[in-house]
């Protein structure tokens, strides 16, 4: 039995660690929060572990971290993964983080002699649960290859975009540029519709076989809006990230993105007024 790390529990990584366990892998889990382990260990994981003890015992260990900072320090700190590996070691990093993250940590790996695939995830909590992820690796195809029987446990749609390490990382922020687009358009759309009183789950069956149809409108009103309930399934401070990612990837491509800085000022407003932590849907309330 392939035995596996997951460092990162949270509400994308758990789920994953789950499905692993499930389909038979022998999962050691690690993460700050102790209750998130915990609920690993009743699916069938192992916890209790700390780096050294992962790196000596699996083969392959996966990362879901919030912030780039967070995977830099776990990666290439003095008591980090790199430091602790050895070269049969394949590191997969789930999280979403700024390019020039992926390569130093790259540059690290190989300079031990490790494996290393940037391979940030889109599908959101439900996606992690009912393994229908979309995956965009970056890196070695070779690598990609051998951990694909993996991958394929946690989602349905796995894209080798490039060798180049960060390609994957650069396809997941335009998609999460998209998604900020998307999410803003439908908090307006549905505002100007409750103003004039239109009944909102009128207007999503008809926009929904029309060509103002899209999935994000589907997800944030069906699960959220309708409900009234943002428990958050991407909390908005992630995609207010995302977004400020986006902007620095244009600056270092020499680009100016007007719009894309208007929306970004507008995620930037509502986690100052507190809405951070619920579901990106919470737009809708600003």
């Amino acid at each position: 039995m392939k035995k596996i790390g997951f460092i990162g529990l949270g509400n994308m990584g758990l789920p994953m660690a789950k499905n692993l366990v499930e389909s038979n892998f022998k999962v050691y889990g690690l993460d700050l929060n102790k209750a998130a382990e915990a609920s690993l260990k009743q699916a069938g994981g192992f916890v209790d572990v700390d780096i050294p003890s992962l790196t000596a015992m699996c083969e392959v260990i996966f990362t879901s971290l919030p912030s780039p900072q967070v995977v830099e320090d776990l990666y290439l700190g003095k008591e980090g993964l790199i430091e602790h590996s050895h070269p049969s070691m394949i590191f997969i990093d789930t999280s979403t983080v700024s390019p020039d993250v992926n390569v130093k940590i790259l540059q690290a790996a190989t300079d031990k002699g490790v494996k290393f695939l940037a391979a940030p995830v889109s599908g959101g909590v439900i996606g992690a649960i009912n393994r229908t992820l979309t995956f965009m690796i970056g890196g070695s195809k070779e690598v990609y290859e051998q951990v694909l029987p993996i991958m394929n446990v946690l989602g349905t749609n796995i894209f080798h975009v490039s060798d180049q390490i960060d390609s994957g990382t650069n396809t997941k922020i335009i998609n999460n540029l998209l998604i900020g687009f998307y999410t803003a358009g439908v908090s307006e759309a549905l505002t100007l519709a409750r103003k004039n009183k239109m009944n909102l789950d009128t207007l999503f069956h008809i926009l929904h076989v029309s060509y103002g149809q899209s999935r994000i409108y589907e997800r944030n009103y069906k699960s959220f809006i309708a409900l009234d309930d943002y428990n958050p399934g991407f909390a908005l401070k992630l995609l207010r990230k995302d977004l400020g990612l986006a902007l620095d990837l244009a600056e270092n491509s020499e680009l100016d993105l007007p719009i894309s800085k208007a929306l970004f000022k507008l995620y930037e407003e509502a986690e100052k007024e507190g809405w951070g932590e619920m579901d990106m849907s919470i737009l809708y309330k600003k």
